[in-house]
Order: C-alpha cells, then sequence, then structure tokens
C-alpha cells in the first residue's frame, strides 16, 4: 500500500474499500457487505510505540492491519516476552511456527469471542501503521452479515490458541524446572551446611579425642577404665529424647558444666551441651562415675567430652547424607528423569515428591494426606501429572498465603482414581469459577498469570489421561478434583 493509499484508508476514502477488500479475511465480501463494512469501519494511524491496546483492559474492539506493523506483548513474571509480531510488508511472509498470512492482518478477537479482556498488549512498530477497528456490535453483527469472515478467522484463532498453548507449556517447563531449584536448593541448604559443618569440625575433634584417650590411658588404671568403657557403651544406647524442655535441658547443660569446670575438666562446656542434648543430667551422670578417683576425674571428663563430640558429628553426617539422598530421589522423580515418558506409576508418589519441591511455599501451611491403602497403579505420564499438582497445589498455597491447612485425599471411584487438593484459603469468586480452565483467562494482576496454568492443567488431565478435573470453592473451602481413569491408556498427543 503506497502512501497516498494509507492516506485514503485512514480517511475512509475509495482507498479504505480498497484496501479491505485486498485483505484474506474480507476478499470473499460482496459488494453489498463491503458497502456495509466501509461504513461501519473506524481507521485510525498510529505512531512508532502507540499503543492499541493493553493486556487486563476489557475488549472493546477487532483490530484489523491495513498497512505497518504492530508488536504483540505480554509481562510474565516482570518480564516483558513478544508474543508475536503482525506485519503487512515482508515480515508477513516469514514463518513464523506456521503463523497463517492471515493472522497477520487482525487481532483482538478471542477476548472478544469469550467475554474477556485483552491478554496481551499491541502497540504499533513502525512510524506510521494503520488500523482500522470494529467495536464489539459491530464484530458480532460482521460474523452473522459476512459468513465468508469465519471461515477465514476460525483457523487463524485455532492457531493462536494452540500457539499460545506451546509457548505456555514451554513458560511452564522452565517455571517448573526454576521451582524444582529454588525448592532443591532450600532443602539442601540444611543438610549440606551440616554437612560442611561436620566435616569441618571433625578433625579438631579426633585430636581432642586423640589427646583426651592418650591422657586417660596415662592416668587411669584398669578397672577406672573399666567404668568409663561402660559410660560410653551406655551412652551409645541412649536414643535421643522425644520431647524436650528447653529450660530443663539449659539448666542440665548449666549444672553439669559448672560440676565439670570445678571438678578440672578442660572442656566443661562441651561435656555440658552433649548431655542435656541427650536428655541426661549431673545426677546421672556423678552416678556413673563412682569409682574414678577424683585425681583423675579431669581426664575422663575431657575423653568423655571428647569422645561425645565426635559421636555428634559423625551422627550428623548420618543424618544428613541419606536426607541429601532423599532429595535427589525426590527431584528425580518428580522430574522423571532417565525414564520413559509413558509408565506405570503411584499418583502418591507425585504428590510427595511436589510436596518437597514446593516445601519452601509452603511454610506454615498444615498437610493433611488422607490416602485409601492399597491404591492400583495407574499408566500414563508422571511428568505431566507432576505438572498438575504443582499447579494446583501452588495455587492452592498462594490462596492460603501462608496460613491455613492443605488437603490432599486420593481414593477410587469406580472405574477412577480420585484425587483431591483441598485449600482454606480465600476461595474463588462465583462468577469465576466456570471460567478457570478456559485458556488466557486470569484472575492474578497483570503480570502475574498467563491464564494458561490451569488451562494445560485441563488439557493434561482430559486429553492426555482421558480424565476429568472440577472445582468447588467457597471462602475458606476450595477443591479441586481430578478423576483418571483406573484402565484406559492416555493419548499420545494433546492436541
Amino acid at each position: 500500500m503506497t502512501a497516498s493509499d494509507t492516506t485514503g484508508a485512514a480517511t475512509g476514502g475509495p482507498g479504505l474499500r480498497e484496501a479491505l477488500h485486498g485483505l484474506e479475511i474480507f476478499a470473499g465480501l460482496t459488494e453489498d457487505q463491503l458497502d456495509w463494512l466501509v461504513s461501519v469501519s473506524r481507521p485510525r494511524v498510529l505512531s512508532d510505540g502507540d499503543v492499541l491496546f493493553r493486556d487486563g483492559e476489557e475488549a472493546t474492539g477487532f483490530h484489523v492491519l491495513l498497512d505497518g506493523g504492530l508488536v504483540v506483548t505480554k509481562v510474565v513474571d516482570g518480564r516483558e516476552e513478544v508474543l508475536t509480531r503482525h506485519a503487512t510488508g515482508s515480515g508477513a511472509d516469514e514463518d513464523h511456527d506456521g503463523k497463517p498470512s492471515a493472522a497477520h492482518r487482525f487481532t483482538g478477537e478471542l477476548p472478544l469471542l469469550t467475554d474477556g479482556a485483552y491478554v496481551a498488549t499491541a502497540a504499533a512498530s513502525g512510524p506510521a501503521t494503520t488500523v482500522v477497528t470494529y467495536p464489539r456490535p459491530v464484530f458480532f453483527e460482521m460474523l452473522t452479515r459476512c459468513h465468508g469472515v469465519a471461515a477465514v478467522l476460525l483457523p487463524v484463532l485455532a492457531w493462536r490458541i494452540k500457539s499460545s498453548e506451546v509457548q505456555a507449556r514451554k513458560r511452564a517447563t522452565v517455571e517448573a524446572l526454576g521451582t524444582l531449584a529454588a525448592g532443591l536448593a532450600h532443602e539442601l541448604n540444611n543438610p549440606a551446611a551440616a554437612v560442611a559443618r561436620a566435616a569441618q569440625e571433625l578433625g579438631p575433634a579426633l585430636d581432642a579425642l586423640t589427646r583426651g584417650a592418650q591422657s586417660w590411658g596415662a592416668a587411669a588404671g584398669a578397672a577406672q577404665r573399666a567404668v568409663l568403657d561402660r559410660i560410653a557403651e551406655e551412652l551409645h544406647k541412649v536414643p535421643p529424647p522425644a520431647t524436650t524442655d528447653p529450660l530443663a535441658q539449659a539448666d542440665a547443660e548449666e549444672e553439669i558444666t559448672d560440676w565439670a569446670e570445678e571438678a578440672g575438666a578442660e572442656r566443661p562446656g562441651r561435656l555440658g551441651a552433649a548431655l542435656a542434648d541427650l536428655g541426661l543430667d549431673l545426677g546421672w551422670l556423678r552416678e556413673r562415675l563412682e569409682g574414678v578417683t577424683e585425681p583423675v576425674l579431669p581426664a575422663a571428663l575431657d575423653h568423655l567430652a571428647a569422645l561425645l563430640e565426635a559421636r555428634s558429628l559423625a551422627a550428623e553426617l548420618r543424618a544428613a547424607g541419606p536426607r541429601i539422598s532423599q532429595l535427589v530421589a525426590a527431584t528425580r522423580d518428580y522430574a522423571n528423569l532417565d525414564r520413559a515418558p509413558e509408565q506405570r506409576f503411584a499418583v502418591t508418589d507425585g504428590l510427595e515428591n511436589t510436596l518437597v519441591v514446593l516445601r519452601a511455599k509452603l511454610t506454615g501451611i498444615g498437610v493433611v494426606r488422607d490416602y485409601a491403602p492399597d491404591l492400583p497403579e495407574l499408566t500414563g505420564y508422571p511428568s505431566e501429572l507432576n505438572q498438575v499438582w504443582t499447579n494446583l497445589v501452588d495455587n492452592a498455597a498462594e490462596a492460603m498465603e501462608g496460613s491455613g491447612t492443605l488437603t490432599l485425599r486420593v481414593h477410587v471411584e469406580g472405574t477412577c482414581m480420585v484425587v483431591e487438593i483441598a485449600d482454606t484459603g480465600r476461595g474463588i469468586p462465583e462468577d469465576v469459577l466456570p471460567r478457570i480452565f478456559e485458556p488466557f483467562y486470569t484472575t492474578k494482576d497483570v503480570g502475574k498469570g498467563t491464564g494458561l496454568g490451569l488451562h494445560l492443567s485441563y488439557r493434561i488431565v482430559t486429553q492426555r489421561h482421558r480424565g476429568s478435573i472440577t472445582a468447588r470453592s467457597a471462602p475458606g473451602a476450595t477443591r479441586m478434583t481430578v478423576r483418571l481413569p483406573l484402565t484406559s491408556r492416555p493419548s499420545a498427543t494433546t492436541s
């Protein structure tokens, strides 16, 4: 389109009629239909960067691009992402994941058809972009009057939804990896720190144990050494206390420390802390030290303190190692690394691994598990279902804002495995509930949600696993219910 053609189109003259008739979406219109279309057109010229519509605004019109370009963007987690570009020049011929050529020439139809808001922001790209806008009532009248419009619009609409879902799946994969990394880092922090600290302190502790053993062996006779051997053996069998009274423990530690210091021990604090941690007091210690004479008592106490310290550090290492292994195993199972995509699996394993990954987000929230006994295994794609569980649990945690109860319930009902995820959060408004599985529909603030999380969960459950997902909600009681067939084989595709 030349400069004069652009001017004519923007002012609504003969140039507009010609420009509209040259578009694929309007190419099949009759003369009467074209006359009507020109009469209801609202052409406008945008400068570079001018916004045509914004993400989150109420959808008011259907926009047709006559000349120039539009860039469509969306803010996701604080980052502005380019979703697509519409162009009338050479850019329109570029392959864009199979984008239909007609898709370059119009936008805004999806929120009008779903009675929603714009799901992205469109701005002009180039010095002069000419756009024709058709208000909502006119758009629906257009579909009624001009049957050929729908024949072009619907395939483009289908491509856009599919393309958005592909982008959302990629984004969900990245977000899942981020969530996985954050959760794993959070959970590994404590056992890793324990390993590092124990490893750092184990060397000096072993040196102290060696010195104490030498001093004690040189000072004590066989009978007295036998007394300490019995104490060491008994301490090895003392289990950690089931419950701890912090005040009583502090008093016991102080009492043992003061007594050991008066007896001449070099490390009375270590001895007091170690025995108090085991729930023991000064009376227990003095009773078992009968038979150890006063001259060798300091050596006995220092040797005992060094022995307890070394054992404590070894116990920390023994506890931290399996914890790290458990976290790595949970991470592997969550992501289903090194496994075939379709497999037999236990649904509860995926739920438990999801809780491990999201533990940081569940701080302050009580978790109740209600798993029926002897649950059968399913055949399907556990890594994809883990995305569903993650999405549902994450939404529940967000709704509870750090306090409340998350309930996971799994049982068999007829021919289906039923998974219920319930929370005591703020609930989903009644007018919103019927639409939560629609693509692009979100109640989150602009930039904080794509409106595709629950939709993708819906697709995974219904199309990949032939199941169903429903929601019931009231303030303080929201329940998402997933039903998965016990016998039906999953679908190989999501389209």
